[in-house]
């Protein structure tokens, strides 16, 4: 029996006697921070180059971003260079800030204050670590003493503002207990209650309080808890803007900073689509729209979310996973007919009534508002259903197929998707639409034909005469009816191709103008089995005598296939 299991050390929860935050109700989109240009940049395999950062810093902005953190200006040349880039060419808009990283060491922080030289508004992040784990490998002192270290960067980074031409008023100050999440959060409380005081926060001018789940450790109701406990333990609250920042290392960043903003929290930090380090970082994206979907304006555009998709990917050199939350290739997209069906009918439903809510089963948001279309919403595969291929075809060639027919058809794309052993496309459906049922050639076809009617309106009766060949031999034809298809009927019968029994008629236009045509749907009984027959032509009647000589030769074709297995 395998007892690895036994190394690991289980959380221990904070006590929260009575947390208010499962009962909060999210009902404004918090601070957006992107982090894609620093926290996400430096998880790529191959970092982006000054230009693609720029690009992506651009494409951040017309996304409606207000804040975005843009690097570790100290940490390279490059990271330096971006930051001066974007000052001294004026790509910073006046509604945007500016964000960058240091470690409280003095060099680094000198170094950080160079580059936002000319800036005029930016926030610098200080942050240290504070799990008792990193304090006793990596630094090896004390909480006082990662308190005193803190205290120190925080102290030069106020006379360091203090000391630019305009004495401070365009930046703010961003502080992280990295580790929040792991480490005691009476100790948390302790250093940012310090940090207060050491930024000479006030409650017009704020320290943005950013909690990190830089490590998931728990599931994100724990971290909620965290989160909770720490805003209700922090003195001089007004003093503060309480900010996340979560990983993904157990499956739920998304879920962790949701959760994290019923506890309280006022700013959300993550990157588009999740990337970061090891398992990534929060999904801006999901979360956003997690929000548009319960009617929050998530204050950001995502109208052209697929552009942006294919930007990110081009830059990043990521691949975003076709189930991704709202911006995969197959998120809008039904394969299995029970799901289908049920979207078919939706979109029926929604065209027959005034709905100005949007209510659609399987999809909780409208792909359109994402600047996706409706086509590839249902796709056929082995999977899917009788009402999926009906639809695809009314969709994206104006075939509306009768209730009675979708299974038969469904029946035959199966048949088709299993021996294909993959996706059928749209032009794939349509060929075995017109190869299964447009069959008017085979055994009978019909030569020549003359339709003519005589008598009063309401009394008239219709002759049908004409030529039909069967296996290269012409027979006559000769009938009368009520109308062309009845009259055509009768001169079958009369030919003793007989047998068969008129069940149902369905026709509608296709096209407009010059190019319109008629669409004639034939359903017969043979044999006590139902078979349908289309028929399409510029002249309905001709369409609908098509129809019926297709069902015939179809119920025929059947019925020999059968007897030869």
């Amino acid at each position: 029996m395998n007892t690895l299991y036994k190394k690991y050390i289980p959380f221990k929860p904070v006590k929260l006697a009575q947390r208010k935050w499962p009962g909060n109700v999210t009902t404004q989109a918090p601070i957006w921070c992107s982090v894609d240009l620093r926290d996400g940049n430096q998880a790529l395999v191959e970092p982006m180059n000054l230009e693609e950062k720029l690009t992506f810093f651009s494409a951040l902005v017309i996304m409606g971003f207000k804040e975005i953190e843009i690097g570790f200006p100290a940490a390279s040349q490059v990271e330096f260079d971006f930051t001066r880039a974007l000052i001294e060419r004026g790509l910073i808009p006046p509604d945007v800030t500016v964000q960058v990283l240091t470690q409280a060491r003095d060099h680094l922080i000198r170094r950080t204050y160079e580059a936002l030289e000319g800036c005029d508004r930016a926030i610098v992040h200080l942050y240290t670590n504070i799990s008792a784990f990193f304090r006793q490998v990596v630094y090896r002192t004390d909480l006082e003493g990662v308190i005193h270290m803190a205290e120190k960067g925080a102290r030069l980074m106020v006379e360091l503002a203090k000391a630019r031409p305009d004495g401070g008023a365009g930046i703010r100050f961003e502080f992280s207990p990295e580790a929040f999440s792991g480490s005691d959060p009476d100790h948390s409380v302790a250093l940012c209650q310090r940090m207060l005081d050491a930024f000479e926060a006030t409650p017009e001018k704020k320290l943005i309080l950013n909690l990190p789940a830089t490590v998931e450790t728990a599931s994100p109701n724990c971290f909620a808890d965290q989160v909770e406990y720490f805003i209700d333990h922090l003195q001089g609250r007004d003093r503060a803007i309480i900010s996340v920042h979560t990983h993904n290392d157990r499956g739920t960043g998304v879920a962790d900073a949701e959760m994290a903003m019923l506890a309280g929290a006022q700013r959300v930090e993550g990157t588009l689509f999740g990337n970061g380090e090891r398992t990534g970082n929060c999904d801006l994206v999901t979360v956003a729209l997690n929000l548009y979907t319960q009617g929050v304006d998530p204050q950001l555009d995502f109208t052209h979310l697929s552009h942006m998709r294919a930007l990110y990917e081009r830059l990043t050199k990521m691949r975003v996973p076709e189930r991704q939350p709202y911006v995969g290739d197959l998120v809008f997209t039904a394969f299995s007919g029970s799901h289908q069906d049920a979207i078919k009918k939706g979109f029926d439903y929604r065209r027959e009534h005034d709905m100005p809510m949007w209510q659609m089963p399987y999809l909780i948001i409208d792909p359109q508002d994402l600047g996706r279309s409706y086509e590839p919403i249902i796709r056929i595969n082995s999977q899917s259903g009788k009402g999926g291929a009906a639809y695809m075809l009314q969709s994206h060639f104006g075939y509306n197929l009768p209730k009675a027919m979708h299974a038969d058809f469904g029946a035959a794309v199966q048949r088709e998707a299993d021996r294909l052993g993959k996706e059928l496309t749209a032009d794939q459906l349509l060929r075995l639409f017109v190869g299964e049922y447009c069959q008017s050639d085979s055994p009978y076809r019909l030569l020549s034909h003359d339709i003519t009617e005589r008598g009063a309106a309401g009394h008239s009766v219709v002759r049908f005469t004409g030529v039909i060949a069967y296996r290269h031999r012409e027979y006559p034809l000769c009938g009368e009816g009520n109308g062309p298809i009845d009259a055509f009927f009768s001169a079958m019968q009369e030919a003793h191709i007989d047998g068969f029994t008129f069940r149902g008629y369905h026709e509608h236009a296709i096209g407009g103008g010059s190019d319109a045509k008629a669409v004639a749907y034939i359903e017969l009984e043979y044999k006590g089995r139902n078979v349908f027959g289309v028929g399409i032509e510029r002249n309905v009647s001709i369409a609908s005598i098509k129809g019926v000589l297709s069902a015939i030769n179809r119920a025929l074709n059947l019925e020999e296939a059968q007897h030869g297995a």
